[in-house]
């Protein structure tokens, strides 16, 4: 099975469906990693996958029902008993609220019957040399750096019974570096995204951390309050992916999110923002490119199995600083009355700025800069309150100047309340949200000043 090409998987899996309608999705994924700790390589691998997931779909008196299976290391002699599973599943359930026709009339891709596209260690041939000069600056410095590099190559084939052919590559690379003293006492942190590591080098991030560590030399401790504060892009970043999980038209229509209108509707068409922030998505965004259909292994608030190959179009959902578009499928569009705004690949905050986060500094009289956020918790969903910790360095800044750094703290904010408090937002920069790394990646963001940020409460973590 591992030598059957993947559209064939797909291919012969529709064949063997005897549900009223089908969709496959094959997922062949490949990746590469580099790891190390105080300044030397510690592992390194080399990884092949593939998960194939059937969608069956059967009609019914009282409407048509879907079932769903996803499984990894398929076998030929698994793969008639995966899609009966999926039969199976679809004829116990009843019937699919989302229930829709299966897409049809999305162009096939002309690669659909190509092999996949696969990674290996060579992405790292420019990348490993430089992180070699790397350990042995930061070796020279008296610093240790820890980290690793991650780069995946996932292909997705989807094919449906109502003759959808589609194929995407999505490269994904995040690199994740740490630089500490030598005993511990001081902690900094920088992450890049990337899609291919050729525009990442190790060198500049260890430079940037040098600094960082520098500063951290003076401590100074300061109580819970409301600061003036510094958000980098990647704590934008973020804030703001977590506020677009959030933001389901459906979920804002029964009145249960921060975009619900009191006494009914959503918040569409409120002014979210003074600035002139665009909050958007496009699947074709240079270095940010993302699927240009819908992928759904499952259906949920934002998306649905049946919407499976509808194209994902450009998307402005905050626009000039006011609420444009909530995400809906098919069904929830119907159902809302809300335009069709399928959910997002990639996220983009532009806010018309061009200093960058030094400059934002320099203009500073007394304030705070982070360097990122983890931890991120949802606290209320009515108003999307979040908590979560600062962490690796929160600084303080003097008139124009870094002059140490300061303790930890747990915060407690909307980002949609700071997105109305916001006075300035700098250049709009590629960035790795540091906590949602894991699961998105390809974010865009301007660093943003708060005048009044909340740190409800001290943290002694670093």
């Amino acid at each position: 099975m591992s030598r059957t090409k993947p559209h064939e998987i797909v291919e012969r899996a529709l064949e063997l469906s005897t549900a009223d309608g089908c969709v496959v999705i094959a997922d062949e994924e490949s990746s590469a990693n580099l790891r190390w700790a105080g300044n030397a390589l510690t592992t390194n691998g080399v990884t092949r996958g593939r998960t194939l997931t059937v969608i069956a779909t059967v009609d019914g008196k009282e409407g048509t029902a879907s079932g769903v299976v996803s499984r990894s290391a398929v076998t030929a002699a698994d793969l008639e008993p995966l899609v009966r599973a999926a039969e199976a599943a679809a004829r116990g359930a009843g019937p699919a609220e989302d229930a829709q026709p299966l897409v049809t009339g999305t162009p096939a891709s002309p690669d659909f019957t190509d092999g996949p596209a696969e990674t290996s260690s060579a992405v790292f041939a420019d990348f490993a040399p430089a992180l070699g000069e790397a350990f042995a600056r930061a070796r020279a410095g008296g610093r240790e750096l820890y980290g690793f590099a991650n780069h995946e190559l996932v292909t997705t084939y989807v094919g449906t019974s109502t003759g959808l052919r589609l194929r995407h590559d999505q490269p994904n690379g995040t690199l994740e570096l740490n630089a500490k003293s030598p005993d511990r006492s001081r902690s900094a942190w920088a992450g890049r995204a990337t899609r291919d590591f050729k525009d990442v080098d190790p060198t500049v991030l260890d430079a940037e951390l040098a600094v960082r560590l520098g500063w951290a030399e003076r401590k100074v401790e300061l109580p819970a309050g409301r600061y003036e504060t510094l958000l980098p892009p990647t704590a934008v970043a973020d804030l703001l992916i977590y506020q677009m999980w959030s933001a389901a038209a459906r979920d804002a229509v029964e009145g249960r999110t921060v975009f619900s209108k009191p006494g009914g509707g959503t918040r569409i068409g409120e002014e979210l923002s003074r600035l002139p922030l665009t909050l958007r998505s496009d699947p074709h965004a240079p270095g940010l490119e993302s699927a240009p259909f819908v992928i759904a292994h499952s259906s949920g608030d934002d998306a649905s199995v049946f919407d499976n190959g509808l194209p994902v179009p450009a998307t402005e959902w905050i626009s000039g600083g006011e609420l444009a578009r909530l995400t809906t499928t098919r069904h929830s569009s119907a159902l809302t009355g809300l335009p069709l705004s399928p959910a997002f690949g990639n996220l983009i905050l532009d806010g018309g700025g061009d200093k960058s986060l030094e400059e934002m500094v320099a203009g500073t009289e007394r304030g705070l800069l982070l360097t990122c956020l983890w931890y991120i918790r949802e606290v209320d969903p009515a108003t999307l309150l979040l908590t979560g910790l600062t962490r690796d360095g929160v600084y303080l800044v003097e008139n124009g100047q870094v002059t140490g750094e300061v303790n930890n703290f747990r915060f407690n904010e909307s980002p949609v309340d700071l997105l109305s408090r916001a006075s300035e937002a700098g250049r709009t920069e590629k960035t790795l949200p540091r906590e949602w790394g894991d699961w998105f990646t390809r974010a865009a963001m301007p660093a943003l000043r708060i005048p009044d940020f909340n740190m409800s409460s001290v943290s002694k973590g670093v």
